[in-house]
């Protein structure tokens, strides 16, 4: 009996040493590239507009730089994740770029929804409380603010960072993988974390805002310009808001809560385990979207900056259509 008992924990354990990363089809490396590609664009006009095109900044208008910038910082990971998939799970680059892209990848998923959640108060106390004093109108205090949130991203980038290093699976160098069975613990632990924190808690914050929001919404008096102006706005900006936390943040934290509890509990599933590393890696790719619905709020939630990009816009057609005049007349 008992040595019925050892050869099953050893059948088990072999099982469980099998359970080796595989080649992700290569449509999710080019998806994800495509996406966070996209991203990087809007994003560095977004930049380019705050900086350069809007010289007085309101409190709404810190608190969105920010979350543009938080998506930003994701962008040196994608040639590497690129990479990495087509050389078969197998990270080339060492210990310290793979501590960075934990880094990065940390601090834009959880600075996005934080950011996010931030743009849902203030929004939430600029249109319910409209006639009240209150911190976070004032631009003094949002910049303290943001600089706090940066300092948390920061600490808990590097603690991740640090707890999570490469390891050898198989013949593989592996990161930021749930192939990594000497993490599993950790893994466990700090998906927890930031499921709760990072995820759930920012999620419901936002959830209650805007529901109190969208009641006072329908009691506010559309009679006006400016009273229906309010409204659309606040409108698009639950919209963009919600489908961001439902289509972005949901799908890769649920997924990959699921992976951890599995890869602790049934390591020997190995073919489900499989299944869900690729559910994972795909869920990257609408986190990424994140990067690309983020300036729709700036151009709902900021008439300097909808001014902006309308300015640009009809500048591209003038200059089209002076080109088109010119090529004309040589004709």
């Amino acid at each position: 009996m008992p040595g019925e008992v050892l050869s099953q924990l050893g059948n088990n354990s072999n099982a469980s040493d099998l359970c080796l990363a595989e080649s992700q089809h290569v449509s999710i490396t080019i998806l994800l590239c495509l996406v966070f590609f996209i991203g990087f664009l809007l994003n560095t006009f977004s930049l380019w507009v705050f900086c350069c095109r809007l010289p007085c900044w309101t409190s709404g208008t810190t608190l969105q730089f920010h979350l543009a910038l938080s998506d930003a910082i994701a962008t040196p990971v994608t040639p590497m994740m690129a990479v990495y998939f087509a050389m078969g799970n197998n990270w080339p680059f060492g210990q310290f770029l793979c501590q960075l892209k934990i880094a990065l990848l940390s601090s834009h998923f959880y600075g996005s929804t934080i950011f996010l959640t931030l743009i849902s108060i203030h929004r939430y106390v600029a249109v319910v409380h409209f006639n009240r004093s209150s911190c976070i109108k004032r631009k003094e205090f949002v910049r303290k603010l943001c600089a706090g949130v940066w300092s948390l991203l920061l600490i808990q980038a590097l603690i991740f960072a640090f707890t999570l290093p490469t390891t050898t699976e198989g013949k593989n160098k592996q990161c930021l993988s749930i192939h990594q069975t000497k993490l599993t613990e950790s893994y466990f632990v700090i998906n927890f974390i930031l499921f709760i924190f990072g995820f759930l808690l920012p999620f419901f914050v936002s959830a209650a805002c805007y529901s109190r929001l969208a009641n006072t919404l329908t009691r506010l008096n559309i009679s006006t310009a400016k009273g229906l102006k309010v409204k659309v706005k606040s409108q698009r900006m639950i919209g963009v808001c919600l489908v961001i936390f439902a289509l972005c943040f949901l799908p890769l934290n649920v997924v990959r809560t699921v992976g951890v509890i599995l890869k602790k509990y049934y390591p020997q599933q190995c073919h489900l385990l499989l299944q869900f590393e690729t559910a994972y890696y795909a869920t990257w790719i609408f986190a990424g979207v994140n990067s690309c619905l983020d300036p729709l709020l700036y151009y709902f939630g900021s008439q300097n900056f909808r001014d902006t990009f309308q300015s640009f816009r009809k500048g591209q057609v003038d200059i089209q259509n002076r080109s088109d005049s010119e090529m004309t007349g040589n004709f």
